[in-house]
């Protein structure tokens, strides 16, 4: 046996288990658009991901316990495939949610690749125990000939009408998903605005000062209103401000760090306020300026003795 019938046999048993191929190849691409950064931030991931979720289980699945190809024709094989993907991934999802790793992005992408893969490998070893007449592969031809069969072999209206519906339904499912993950609808806008004590805990604060001693705590502020955002921060104890800072924070993004004060002066029940402003801007009005409210602010109550 010669190189080219050699290749000619590989390209041949390639063709066969073109789609199980496939479903390897396409699990495997996401994996990496879904987990490697920078490929994580561009659109293939959405484009790579929604058959993952909603027809390669299925398929895999079908592919296992119809190997033959006389079992289903190819509406039948389609269908199935959305239905069944459909039904697991959340069944998938759900088992998932009751192990120590929960329903998070990386947990689910695994599990649903580990399946998909595993159904495609078991297919693979199903195929091949039938003789290859008998045995499935896809052929694009056969396929839409299989297709167009499918439509003439209905006994009456009424089931091409069916057909028809159903074949529209999953088109449409389809698309309704893949547009609500590209434009997700935004929830309620926030900024979270906190302040910890020393050790990073909502305890412990420095309430009890002597004069002259410093107190710490860690201020923490958490954007949450869908858009790039400037913030000021103000620090004042008993009306006199004692701390600024600019923060330009991006949406979801994180900024916290301690800050440090001085008791100048004895008294009890001093107000330590933590002024959060969000685009702040001076206006005039009539020739006056003033400044707009703070649109997050926290305080506590120092006792200073001497």
């Amino acid at each position: 046996m010669n190189n080219m019938e050699m290749l000619h046999i590989v390209i041949k048993n390639f063709s066969k288990e073109l789609d199980l191929i496939l479903v390897v190849f396409l699990t495997s691409l996401c994996i990496l658009f879904v987990l490697i950064p920078p490929l994580d931030e561009t659109p293939v991931r959405i484009i790579l991901g929604l058959p993952l979720v909603l027809f390669l289980p299925g398929y895999s699945l079908i592919a296992v316990l119809f190997p033959r190809k006389g079992d289903l024709d190819a509406i039948e094989r389609i269908a199935l495939s959305f239905g069944l993907s459909i039904a697991l991934v959340p069944l998938l999802g759900l088992a998932l949610n009751y192990t120590p790793f929960g329903i998070r992005l990386t947990p689910i992408l695994i599990v649903l690749s580990v399946f998909t893969v595993s159904l495609a490998l078991g297919a693979y070893v199903r195929r091949n125990t039938i003789h290859e007449e008998n045995r499935f592969a896809v052929d694009l031809g056969i396929f839409f000939k299989s297709m167009k069969k499918s439509f003439k072999a209905t006994d009456t209206k009424i089931d091409s009408v069916l057909t028809v519906v159903l074949i529209i339904s999953i088109v449409l499912a389809i698309s309704m998903t893949a547009y609500v993950i590209i434009t997700p609808k935004e929830g309620e806008k926030f900024t979270e605005f906190y302040i910890l004590g020393p050790n990073g805990t909502a305890s412990d604060y420095p309430t009890e000062l002597k004069v002259g001693e410093e107190g710490e705590v860690i201020i923490g502020v958490v954007n949450h209103e869908y858009a790039n955002v400037s913030y000021r921060l103000e620090v004042k104890l008993n009306g006199e401000v004692i701390g600024e800072k600019s923060i330009e924070l991006k949406d979801n993004e994180t900024w916290e760090r301690p800050f440090t004060f001085r008791a100048k002066k004895e008294g009890e029940h001093q107000k330590l306020e933590f002024l959060l402003y969000k685009n702040l801007f001076e206006k005039s009005v009539y020739g006056k300026e003033y400044k707009e409210e703070a649109y997050r602010s926290l305080h506590l109550w120092v006792d200073v003795k001497e």
